[in-house]
C-alpha cells in the first residue's frame, strides 16, 4: 500500500476575521485530503497586531522559523487600526508582511480575477463587460518603492521625504520569466504594465522583459502604460490574460481588478517563487466584521486551491475546490457581501462546511 502523501502548512490566522475564515480554508483542505488520500498537517503560529499584543512584536522569530520549515503557508489577514499608531517597523504590515515576504524570497505575486457564472450580475460593471473574465496579475513583490530606502529630512519651511525605487535586471527577469510561462499555460498573451514614458526604472523593466520575448515565441507580448491599463480595466477587462506589474502598479491594478469580480471576499491570491509559497485573500482583516460570522471564506478557501495547485502540484484536488466553490454558488449559497435575491444567506462557517461536503462528494 502506497504511503500517504503529507504536507505541513504553516497557518498564520492573523487579525480581524483571519482566524474565521482560515478555519473554514482548513476545513477544505482536510476534506481534500480525504478524497485525495493525502494529509495535511496544520500547525498555527502568531503574525501581525496579534503576536505583538502576545510578545511584542508583528513576526516573532518563532513564526518565521515555522514557515520557513513548512511546505507551504496559509495567512488569514493582519493589520487593523488598533496597531496604525505604532512605529512603523512594528505595524503589521510592515513589520511582518513585507519582511515575511522577503525572507522567503517570494517574488511573484499570483493575483487572478475571475467572475464566476453565478455571480456575474454581482459585479459594479455590466454584466456584458465582466461574463466570462478570467485574468491573472503577475506582481514583482520583492522590490520597488517598497523595499528601497527611505529617509524624511529637515529642510527649511518644512521637511523632504526621500523614497527610492530600485531594480536589478535580474529581478525583473526572474519574474518576467514566470509570467511568460504562466501566459504559455493560459491564453498565451502577456501585457506587460509600466510607466516607461516617464520612469528610468519602468525603461529598464520595458528593455528586459521584451528582451525575453524571444525565449517565448508562443506568448504573445504587449506593453500598456499603468494609466491606461487601469482605464482598460474598467473599459475592456476581458482584452487581457496575464498582466505582468513591478511592485507598486500591481498592488494598485489587482485590488482594482478584484473589484471587477464584485466582491474581494471572493479573490485568492499566491506568492511564490522562493522555496515555501505563501497563500493568502486578497481582503484585509476588517476588523468591524470579526466575530460575527458574516464574511466570505471564499477568497481564502481558492487560496487553498491556489497552494493545491503551485506549492503541491495537486492538480485535480485544486480543481475540485474550485469546482466545489463555483458548485456552492449555483445552489444559491451566499455570504452577506454576494447575497442575491432568491438565494440562501450563510454564515462563514455554513459555507465553508457547503464547500468541504461537496469536495468530498465530488
Amino acid at each position: 500500500m502506497a504511503e500517504t502523501k503529507q504536507y505541513r502548512i504553516a497557518v498564520l490566522p492573523g487579525d480581524g476575521i483571519g482566524p474565521e475564515v482560515t478555519a473554514e480554508a482548513t476545513r477544505v483542505l482536510t476534506a481534500v485530503g480525504e478524497r485525495f488520500g493525502c494529509t495535511f498537517q496544520f500547525q498555527e503560529a502568531l503574525i501581525g497586531g496579534a503576536a505583538y499584543d502576545a510578545v511584542g512584536h508583528p513576526l516573532p522569530p518563532e513564526t518565521l522559523e515555522l514557515c520557513q520549515q513548512s511546505d507551504a503557508i496559509l495567512l488569514g489577514a493582519i493589520g487593523g487600526p488598533k496597531w496604525d499608531s505604532l512605529p512603523v517597523h512594528l505595524r503589521p504590515e510592515a513589520g511582518a508582511l513585507l519582511p515575511l515576504r522577503k525572507a522567503l524570497d517570494v517574488y511573484a505575486n499570483l493575483r487572478p480575477a475571475f467572475v464566476f457564472d453565478a455571480l456575474a450580475n454581482a459585479s459594479t460593471l455590466k454584466k456584458e463587460v465582466v461574463e466570462g473574465l478570467d485574468i491573472l496579475i503577475v506582481r514583482e513583490l520583492t522590490g520597488g518603492l517598497y523595499f528601497g530606502q527611505k529617509r524624511r529630512e529637515k529642510i527649511p519651511g518644512g521637511e523632504r521625504v526621500v523614497e527610492t525605487l530600485e531594480y536589478t535586471s535580474a529581478e525583473i527577469e526572474r519574474v518576467a520569466r514566470f509570467a511568460f510561462q504562466l501566459a504559455q499555460k493560459r491564453r498565451k498573451k502577456l501585457t506587460s504594465v509600466d510607466k516607461a514614458n516617464v520612469l528610468e526604472s519602468s525603461r529598464l523593466w520595458r528593455e528586459v522583459v521584451s528582451a525575453l520575448a524571444a525565449d517565448y515565441p508562443d506568448v504573445e507580448l504587449n506593453h500598456v502604460f499603468v494609466d491606461n491599463c487601469a482605464m482598460q480595466l474598467v473599459r475592456n477587462p476581458r482584452q487581457f490574460d496575464v498582466l505582468l506589474t513591478e511592485n507598486m502598479f500591481g498592488d494598485i491594478l489587482s485590488d482594482q481588478a478584484a473589484q471587477l469580480t464584485g466582491s474581494l471576499g471572493m479573490l485568492p491570491s499566491a506568492s511564490v517563487g522562493g522555496s515555501v509559497g505563501l497563500y493568502e485573500p486578497s481582503h484585509g482583516s476588517a476588523p468591524k466584521y470579526a466575530g460575527q460570522g458574516v464574511v466570505n471564506p471564499i477568497a481564502t478557501i481558492l487560496s487553498g486551491a491556489m497552494m493545491l495547485r503551485y506549492s503541491f502540484g495537486l492538480e485535480e484536488a485544486a480543481r475540485a475546490v474550485e469546482e466545489a466553490v463555483a458548485a456552492a454558488l449555483e445552489q444559491g449559497y451566499r455570504t452577506r457581501d454576494i447575497m442575491e435575491p432568491g438565494c440562501r444567506q450563510v454564515s462563514t462557517s455554513e459555507m465553508g462546511e457547503v464547500i468541504a461536503e461537496l469536495v468530498e462528494k465530488g
